[in-house]
């Protein structure tokens, strides 16, 4: 048992319910759009199953060790990012700047959620787009007119990043157990319900050969230098780990939870979750004729195309658009967290007004990504400087924080588990003896530190 005397939630009662309970939680938040819209194309186009293999060696020694690490962290502070951090530097009896992780995860997820949110309007409301009928029949003209006419009103984005970011506030305000325990309790089994339909659909087009095929058959002629680093990016950055979600999350874990155990699992169901989607999308990006790819125009113009010209493509592109709103859902109410637990402790206002405060300074820094698409898409802040010139205020959000605050986040908590902290405090905590003790610390001191490194230069590079 923990020896840390500041484990507020613990002492309160504040925690999971269960193991699953958490795994579902940190599934949630891992599994968000980027799963659905980058990881299936990038397998494909990397190389298939030989792609595959890479990236869950690149998982094993970048991402579940240092989701072990942030969950470990959380625990044995027991409160939000911040105070964890300045609790564990006192604790552990190391230097005070180690108490800049903290700040840098509240931060960050502060920042990802006021850009996230924006695009988690366009799937809410693309699920009344689809129900509706709008892609039936339509053409590649048409459907991509109704997205940039969505991107280019100012009301309409403003409209649906107020309501998606109002069903994140009114989740998490009503707490842990009552709130976001329930919510995932219900959106996570949906989710994976969802996903297996719209994989069962795939198979009835008569192109779910080529898709397996273009997804998993190893050609290791394709996987390039660059196709090893987007498999080691990717796998550093799917477990939402680096922006203090890990940490507030496992602030609430109970103590006889076995981390590594659990971390494993999280790390495995998120890319069985892809691997999944690549199998419910490319069938019908290949049964129409389509190119695969990647992003948002995979997902709001070619697939709105797929599901206009198919039998059931009404229930189907609801189902589906259903589908990736629940994951934005799951991964926002995560993002919230690390926000409002601050803002409860040091603030000492109630969990609902910590949501309310939280969620509002969040929606208001969101208008700035709303307007990135329309009135000031042509207003570049720091167009001044060569490496900035011509991004948007959303351009220059996603760049700090994916490019900078993730990656050097991510660093600094492989560094300030592998090197800073007691071995006492991480044999209480992990769960792994001997020989898998001792194989952890290395990869965690010495091949999760260069592996980040390594994406951190080349993607500014």
């Amino acid at each position: 048992m923990s020896q840390t005397t500041t484990k507020a939630h613990q002492q309160a009662g504040n925690l999971w319910s269960s193991r699953m309970a958490f795994i579902l939680a940190a599934v949630g938040s891992a599994v968000g759009l980027g799963n659905i819209w980058k990881f299936p194309y990038i397998t494909g186009e990397n190389g298939g199953g030989a792609f595959v293999l890479v990236y869950l060696a690149c998982i094993a020694i970048v991402g579940i060790p240092v989701l072990i690490a942030e969950v470990m962290i959380g625990r044995r502070g027991g409160q939000s990012p911040v105070a964890s951090m300045h609790s564990l530097t006192q604790t552990e009896g190391t230097r005070k700047g180690w108490r800049l992780i903290g700040w840098n995860g509240m931060i960050a997820s502060f920042l990802v959620l006021s850009f996230y949110s924006v695009i988690g309007g366009w799937a809410l409301s693309y699920v009344g787009k689809a129900a509706s009928g709008m892609f039936i029949g339509a053409d590649a003209d048409a459907i991509g007119g109704a997205f940039g006419g969505m991107l280019a009103s100012t009301g309409d984005l403003l409209l649906w990043h107020s309501v998606f970011m109002a069903i994140v506030i009114l989740i998490v305000g009503r707490g842990i157990r009552s709130g976001m325990e329930k919510a995932i309790n219900t959106l996570m089994p949906l989710l994976f319900v969802l996903l297996f339909i719209m994989v069962g659909y795939a198979m009835t087009t008569g192109h779910f050969g080529e898709a397996v095929s273009f997804m998993f058959s190893p050609d290791f002629s394709k996987l390039t230098t660059e196709g090893v680093l987007t498999a080691l990016g990717h796998a550093a950055f799917t477990l939402s780990i680096g922006i203090g979600v890990m940490m507030a999350y496992g602030s609430y874990l109970p103590q006889k939870v076995n981390i590594a155990r659990t971390a494993m699992s999280i790390a495995l169901m998120d890319t069985g979750v892809a691997l999944l989607a690549g199998l419910a999308i490319f069938p019908l990006v290949f049964a129409n004729g389509l190119e695969p790819g990647a992003g948002p125009g995979l997902i709001f113009v070619t697939l709105p195309l797929a599901f206009g010209q198919m039998t059931g493509g009404l229930i189907f592109g609801t189902l589906f658009f259903a589908l990736l709103l629940v994951a934005a859902i799951t991964s926002a109410i995560s993002m919230l967290e690390p926000v409002v637990e601050w803002l409860e402790e040091h603030k000492g206002i109630s969990r609902a007004k910590s949501a309310l405060v939280g969620g509002l300074a969040i929606w208001l820094v969101g208008i700035g990504t709303v307007l990135s698409f329309n009135a000031w898409a042509d207003f570049h802040p720091l167009g001044g400087i060569a490496f900035f010139e011509g991004k948007t205020v959303f351009d220059l959000l996603d760049f700090l924080v994916s490019n900078l605050m993730m990656p050097l986040g991510g660093l600094a908590i492989a560094l300030f588990a592998g090197w800073a902290m007691k071995r006492q405090g991480l044999d209480d905590e992990i769960g792994l003896k001997g020989g898998m003790y001792s194989a952890f610390m290395f990869v965690l001191r010495y091949l999760t530190p260069a592996g980040i490194a390594v994406v951190f230069l080349y993607n500014l590079l």
